[in-house]
């Protein structure tokens, strides 16, 4: 009788705990899905200012307007179940249709000194530093993920419940080659 209760007590207990981590596994996965949400965010933000400066050009270069409208068509939005890759692809568009209006920009010195290419490039580079800590943030929510589905004796239940480990944001080497977006 005794010997009944206790294993009743052992299996209540197992079982509570079992809830409690899958618990807190979820909310880790969530902080990771809001964190690539955020990232989502900021990055539609850029392309809104980067769609203000393709406007603008478009007085200045038609060829030029009709190739980065293109660019602009082929984004695709982030949100909160993209992939590390995906972001990164939508990163390395943006920032390639960057360097092109940088491009334009130098051989158009009336649409460097237009205020309005000013204040949206300024824009540009607010959103990109947005970008830089959303990523910061989406990297070290990962972190605290990937750790508590691999640390025993949680990751039993990790497994039992089919978390699996996310993929980190790398570092941007297109950013590194691109020249300064200062005016």
């Amino acid at each position: 009788m005794i010997a009944t209760i206790i294993v009743i007590v052992v299996i209540a207990l197992l079982v509570l705990w079992v809830i409690s981590v899958q618990r807190k596994l979820v909310s880790a996965e969530e902080l990771t899905k809001n964190a690539m949400s955020q990232i989502g965010v900021q990055q539609s933000s850029r392309w809104d200012a980067l769609t203000g400066l393709v406007e603008l050009i478009k007085s200045y270069n038609e060829h030029e307007y009709i190739t980065l409208k293109s660019v602009i068509a082929a984004r695709a939005g982030i949100d909160s179940n993209s992939t590390a890759e995906q972001a990164q692809a939508q990163e390395d568009l943006l920032q390639n249709a960057l360097v092109q209006v940088k491009a334009i920009s130098e051989q158009y010195p009336d649409l460097k000194a237009n205020a309005m290419y000013i204040k949206t490039m300024d824009s540009v580079n607010t959103y990109e530093n947005q970008v830089r800590l959303s990523r910061m943030t989406y990297n070290d929510t990962v972190t605290r993920y990937n750790r508590q589905i691999r640390q025993i004796p949680e990751n039993i239940v990790a497994s039992l419940f089919h978390f699996t480990e996310k993929q980190y944001l790398k570092e941007n080497t297109a950013k590194s080659d691109m020249p300064s977006l200062k005016i």
